[in-house]
């Protein structure tokens, strides 16, 4: 959403060790085979132990198990030209020839239509034991499109669904910090047996642009020329990543997995098991098997140490059993040592209770966009959707993304609809977009229609309102006073909360048009609660345009002139890119989605839709990519394990469910702060202390936009506060991921100790004095 630079130190220095990969995966450990090659009446065949390659005139090519049972065919190569457009081969011609090395290969000299102009490609295709490597030198026009390139292969007979797996690292930085996933390369997998699976193994491959018939392959440049794609197969028995490992001779690397969906466990002390996988690219050896598991506190919940064999070119896999926490989330490092090497992999695991949510349609908990990432499956996701808290999806209708309306009718949950128009348009063509777009959100049974999203560019300006009026929202409203149809209408949710938009929008007629006012409070290094001074706020990548709380004041002031809507954030952010200033660290992520939810729900928001539930990003799902923010938007980790942000979006959504705001509270200190809810379980205060100032990740040495971000465990804030407040019995402190600890009661009172995290109290008393003033009953500040 916000424009900024890219810029991080690079990784320590190290061999490519690879980390945490999902999926059931596809390597047969043999011996090197001898390669034997045949050509006969225009086909020609290499074979190696567990494999062999067919080609055929015509282009085909033939990968063939160890019992010579076809089981991916393809024949074509097709190439992107900026000019030209797309070219498919039309066939090919293959030899027996040799690799530089002496290595026997198949060259598969393909042949296009003159449309495609000089545009060549040569195949080159070797076997090795359990492997083949496919290459396609690509040559012509320099408006050809290296990212472009696929290949194409169908699997006979498969007996799962393909599936798109990343294969990541580990990296510890060099300029300090948080360690973060890098990805290796994809794996295109299949399944023909319980024992027997394959894999296309790329450097780099858009699952979006991949499917049954086509692979993508991007082109890298040449050093003699042109382009080259490439692919290795392998046939397996073991997962991905050791795959990976194992067959491109890389040395030690590390997968973890638990035996839960989304390591997430029902109660404290349950039986966890955490496995570790390690692959060995190399000879024989032994190795060590280093665990740690913190809390959120930072309190070692386990250490310990293992040593255990890996066979050359083979995997060894050992099984930590913990006990889940008390609470909250734990953060889990797994080490695999060997002399000097070694590779490591991290996981979280936590307690999420069942939760029985009340509010129903009145629940302002929802997700900003459709569920596309549906792993390990559909219903398991939806399931935890609900266990979070989240009772409406954004985005849902038929034939598009994710999953259809039905599937969340029949879960009770409700989904609202969001399409995007273009402002480039003629009159006709606006109105014949509003008549079969208010179609789809009547079909698709939507609350709301949002008309759009973020379409105020240039932000902050107000330049583009009226077109929008013009071409894109009027269009809707009148063809829905036609129709009669009864859903409601909402703006396109603004980027940012631009006020000269809502003037200019205002002005324009446009407040009588919409039921419901959307838009995304994007938010830099600032705590939700922060107001920034003035009222020019600017907008670049670092600007505080892009703040929480100064900008919903600046909404409701001006409902307060031209009329109330019902707000909503259709995009609510707290994006965790690493050691980034700007970003929230992990902890600040979670303590701001509590934050931000409270305050919505103290300001009357009709709901707050998250963006997003998973890192990844749309078409390459699960591909680690550090230095891309959009990447990093999600409540659960990329291997599907929960943030810290999941459980405070669940405590939040508990704790207001059925939530009533009472009114801020008053305390001596103005730099303390309060908001009183009333629950079916009493009274619920939200505290926190600003002695620390709003400004986030501040510390340290900041260079461009790097920031060491401190360790998830880390407390932040040093600056403690104690508040002494009256109270009967013991009070319970709820903090942002869920934990909870009793905070006794002496001589009447309880002593709190506020920071700039906020936290959860039920067990104090709020009153409202003869002026009007919330305040906790014998409130009292001691620094």
């Amino acid at each position: 959403m916000t424009s900024e630079a890219s810029s991080r130190p690079p990784a320590l220095n190290r061999r490519r060790f690879l980390g945490a990969a999902l999926a059931t995966g596809v390597v047969l450990v043999a011996e090197p085979a001898p390669i034997a090659a045949h050509a006969a009446a225009g086909d020609v065949t290499l074979t190696a132990g567990g494999i062999s390659l067919l080609a055929g005139v015509g282009g085909r090519l033939a990968i063939r198990d160890a019992a010579g049972v076809t089981r991916s065919a393809g024949s074509k190569f097709q190439v992107k030209d900026s000019v030209t457009g797309i070219h498919i081969s039309t066939g090919g011609t293959p030899t027996l020839s040799a690799l530089p090395c002496g290595t026997p290969a198949i060259r598969m000299d393909y042949t296009f239509d003159t449309a495609a102009g000089s545009t060549g490609v040569t195949g080159w295709f070797s076997v090795g034991t359990s492997h083949a490597v496919l290459e396609w030198h690509v040559t012509g026009a320099d408006t050809l499109v290296p990212d472009g390139f696929l290949f194409s292969r169908a699997i006979q007979a498969p007996t799962a669904p393909d599936d798109y797996i990343a294969i990541t690292e580990w990296v510890r930085d060099s300029g300090g910090g948080i360690p973060y996933e890098d990805t290796l390369c994809v794996a295109h997998t299949s399944t023909w047996t319980t024992a027997l699976h394959g894999l296309f193994l790329l450097d780099r491959s858009r699952q979006a642009w991949t499917n049954a018939t086509w692979v993508h392959a991007p082109g890298v440049a040449d050093p003699a020329g042109g382009w080259t794609s490439r692919a290795d197969f392998f046939f397996s028995e073991t997962r991905p990543s050791a795959t990976a490992t194992i067959g491109r001779g890389r040395e030690l690397g590390l997968e973890l997995t638990t035996d839960r969906d989304f390591n997430l466990y029902e109660s404290a002390g349950e039986q966890m098991e955490l496995t570790a996988l390690v692959a060995n690219g190399g000879a024989a050896r032994t190795a060590d098997l280093e665990l740690w598991v913190r809390s959120f506190d930072g309190v070692l919940l386990a250490s310990t140490t293992t040593t255990g064999s890996v066979a050359a070119n083979g995997t060894w896999q050992h099984t930590f059993t913990l006990a889940a926490p008390a609470g909250g989330i734990a953060l889990a490092e797994v080490v695999v040592r060997s002399g000097n090497d070694e590779a490591f992999a991290r996981t979280s695991l936590a307690v999420l209770p069942s939760y029985d949510y009340q509010a129903g349609a009145d629940s302002m908990f929802g997700i900003a966009n459709y569920p596309w990432l549906q792993r390990p499956s559909a219903s398991a996701l939806l399931d935890l959707w609900q266990k979070a808290g989240i009772s409406l999806v954004r985005i849902a209708y038929d034939g598009g993304p994710g999953l259809p309306p039905a599937s969340f009718d029949a879960r009770g949950m409700r989904h609202n609809i969001e399409l995007q128009p273009s402002l480039d348009v003629t009159d006709a063509e606006a109105a014949t977009w509003a008549a079969d777009k208010l179609a789809v959100a009547v079909g698709a049974g939507a609350g709301y229609f949002e008309v759009g999203n973020e379409l105020n560019r240039p932000f902050n300006t107000g330049d583009a309102a009226q077109a929008y009026l013009d071409k894109v929202l009027r269009p809707v409203f009148d063809r829905r006073a036609v129709t009669g149809d009864t859903v409601k209408l909402m703006n396109d949710g603004l980027a940012g909360m631009d006020k000269p938009w809502v003037e200019n929008f205002i002005a324009g007629g446009g407040w009588d048009l919409i039921d419901a006012f959307a838009y995304h409070p994007g938010r830099g290094n600032f705590t939700p609660d922060y107001i920034p001074p003035g009222d020019d706020w600017t907008t670049g990548g670092d600007g505080t345009y892009w703040n929480f709380y100064g900008g919903l004041r600046q909404l409701k002031a001006l409902m307060a002139k031209h009329g109330e809507k019902e707000i909503w954030l259709t995009e609510a952010y707290a994006p965790t890119k690493p050691n980034s200033w700007w970003h929230d660290t992990y902890r600040h992520a979670a303590e701001n989605v509590l934050l931000t939810f409270a305050l919505a729900r103290a300001e009357g928001i009709r709901c707050v839709c998250w963006y997003q539930f998973h890192d990844s990003v749309l078409g390459m799902p699960q591909i680690a990519d550090p230095d891309n923010v959009e990447y990093h938007y999600g409540l659960m980790n990329r291997d599907l394990s929960p943030k810290p942000s999941l459980l405070a979006y669940a405590t939040a959504a508990r704790t207001l469910d059925e939530a009533t705001f009472k009114g801020w509270l008053t305390f001596a200190d103005p730099q303390t702060y309060g908001l009183w809810f009333d629950t079916p379980s009493g009274p619920a205060v939200v505290l926190w202390n600003r002695a620390d100032g709003y400004l986030l990740n501040t510390a340290g040495q900041r260079a461009d936009w790097y920031f060491p971000a401190p360790e998830v465990w880390i407390d932040p804030w040093p600056t403690k506060t104690t508040v002494v407040v009256a109270a009967t019995a013991a009070v319970q402190q709820v903090d942002a991921v869920g934990q909870v600890e009793q905070i006794p009661v002496t001589g009447g009172n309880v002593t709190l100790t506020l920071n700039g995290a906020p936290r959860i109290y039920y067990g104090l008393v709020p009153r409202t004095d003869s002026q009007g003033h919330h305040t906790l009953d014998g409130a009292s500040l001691h620094n």
